[in-house]
């Protein structure tokens, strides 16, 4: 059976005490006295930071993957350096978007130190035709494999997230493919239908209580549970609100992936 994914709707990281020993008068006077110390070594003169690489197209820059208009964009942290693998995350946009939308996370990728893959979908929205194997997958391959070729990625965060149209698609996507995918971001999500499950992938689900387009008990909760009934490692979260984001549900989705310590905005 076809899935096809139609909900508009997008929003919106000792000093060691010295050792001293109690030494007594008579002590003194029968102990061998202690060799004198040496003199601590010179400190060694810090070590400039590892300089940025002439090659890596920092900030934003077209994925440079389709002919046609539909494209997607290229998101890498001024943080990035060639010797250090960094994570990363293929973000989906909503209904009749573009990875452009997507320039609101740009910097949380800046604070938590993220590559973002933003790709366009092939058509109105995500998974028009034979979810899995249509044309939607092979993009996000192809925009997901120009990145890993050219930019040293964090093998072990590897995410594949999305909000509305993108989030549903991401999450049915990411555990299909959680061989490659090893973490899922889902943010206002109306959709689960993997044609078939790959790996086990840890997945970030956020819905907000009064979402009227994709209403969370037929989604968010529906989900998250079933997904923990059938073991998967699920970090759920509810947020007051409607099928908007807010900014600190997605920063602390960031802070899931990278491992990071999550602090609200001030």
């Amino acid at each position: 059976m076809t899935h096809i994914l139609t909900r508009r709707g997008f929003l919106s990281s000792a000093a060691a005490l010295p050792w001293i020993a109690p030494v007594g008068h008579a002590l003194a006077q029968t102990q061998t006295p202690p060799a004198p110390k040496t003199p601590p070594a010179p400190a060694e003169p810090a070590k400039p930071s590892t300089p940025p690489s002439p090659d890596v197209p920092y900030g934003v820059s077209p994925l440079g993957i389709s002919d046609s208009l539909r494209d997607g964009s290229l998101y890498v942290p001024k943080s990035y350096r060639d010797t250090t693998p960094m994570p990363v995350v293929v973000m989906l946009h909503g209904y009749s978007g573009w990875g452009d939308e997507m320039k609101s996370t740009f910097q949380l990728a800046e604070e938590f130190g993220v590559v973002i893959v933003a790709p366009d979908s092939r058509d109105v929205t995500w998974g028009r035709s034979a979810p899995g194997f249509d044309e939607d997958v092979r993009f996000i391959g192809a925009a997901f494999r120009k990145a890993a070729q050219n930019l040293n990625l964090d093998p072990d965060r590897v995410a594949l997230g999305g909000r509305s149209d993108g989030a549903g698609y991401a999450l049915s996507m990411g555990l299909a493919y959680g061989d490659t995918f090893n973490h899922i971001i889902s943010i206002a999500g109306g959709l689960m239908a993997p044609v078939r499950r790959k790996g086990m992938p840890k997945i970030f689900i956020a819905h907000g209580t009064t979402d009227q387009q994709m209403p969370i008990e037929r989604t968010g909760r529906l989900f998250q549970q079933q997904l923990k009934d059938d073991g998967y490692d699920v970090t759920y979260r509810e947020y007051e609100g409607g099928h908007a984001t807010p900014v600190d549900v997605v920063r602390e989705a960031f802070a899931w992936l990278t491992g990071k310590p999550f602090k609200p905005a001030p």
